[in-house]
């Protein structure tokens, strides 16, 4: 079995520097983990990259050939990346053994993982080789200011879970930039109550019913609880890694071959 996770979010929301933060922290921990570039507009990496789709397609070249802004050269870059998953992609995994952990840095246009089925193909394609994949969906905790910003955040993370089908780890991500996190706890772990009062006092009285809907979705699908993430601090890393680690059972299988080798062990000195 391996192991991945798809690291989404908004533009500017972080992802390459999670990744970046958490390829230090595996180094550190004399753990590997392989930092994938799926971004074709990508230009500087902070990361080793074992994998990139540049090698692929590229946004630039796609733009010049199809006389087309970069918002659609993407959109083409993706689509040519789901053309050739039997081919390249097999051909990129083939580098990589049992037990190997990927990360795959994502680009921001939030289309590619709400509305197109690109990366639904690429993840079912993925478990097809063996993979169990989690989806890491970022957002920029500067965004977060009130309760209306952080249900908009809320709706583009369950698209993204909708469509994609993944189990689903939310991670309020530039904490150690926040200079005032007086105003964040109330979104770590949020009320369903208060958030919908919170709704109903900044939007007019017609809207009523849409925000209770709204809060009654976001509680039905556990979406209302995000985890902090301060790349400052080793420990908050560690954390959001573990959180991600238990969705994919990364671990459980080494566990279980120890157990068996064990047990071998002990039928040999029997």
């Amino acid at each position: 079995m391996r192991y991945a996770q798809l690291v989404i979010g908004p533009a500017g929301s972080g992802k390459s520097t999670y990744c970046s933060s958490l390829h230090q922290h595996c180094e550190t921990m004399r753990r590997t983990m392989h930092i994938v570039n799926l971004d074709p507009a990508a230009e500087v990496f902070n990361y080793p990259v074992a994998m990139d789709i540049r090698e692929l397609v590229s946004v630039d070249v796609i733009m010049e050939e199809l006389k087309c802004g970069p918002n659609a050269a993407l959109i083409r870059c993706m689509e040519h990346l789901e053309d050739s998953l039997y081919n390249w992609l097999d051909e990129e995994l083939e580098n990589f053994t049992d037990d190997d952990y990927l990360v795959f840095d994502c680009p921001g246009q939030i289309e590619i993982f709400t509305h197109v089925p690109v990366l639904k193909n690429f993840v079912e394609h993925l478990k097809k080789n063996s993979f169990n994949v989690c989806a890491v969906y970022l957002l920029d905790s500067q965004f977060v200011t009130d309760v209306t910003k952080f249900i908009s955040g809320c709706m583009v993370s369950l698209s993204a879970m909708i469509q994609l089908e993944l189990p689903h780890v939310n991670i309020l991500s530039k904490m150690d930039l926040l200079q005032d996190k007086s105003n964040i706890d109330e979104f770590l772990d949020p009320e369903p109550r208060t958030m919908l009062a919170g709704l109903n006092q900044r939007m007019a009285p017609q809207y009523a019913k849409l925000n209770k809907a709204l809060i009654e979705l976001v509680e039905q699908y556990s979406m209302v609880r995000f985890t902090p993430l301060d790349l400052r601090k080793e420990r908050s890393i560690k954390y959001v890694l573990s959180e991600i680690d238990k969705c994919i059972q990364f671990g459980e299988d080494a566990e279980v071959k120890i157990k068996e080798l064990d047990e071998d062990m002990g039928q040999l000195e029997l």
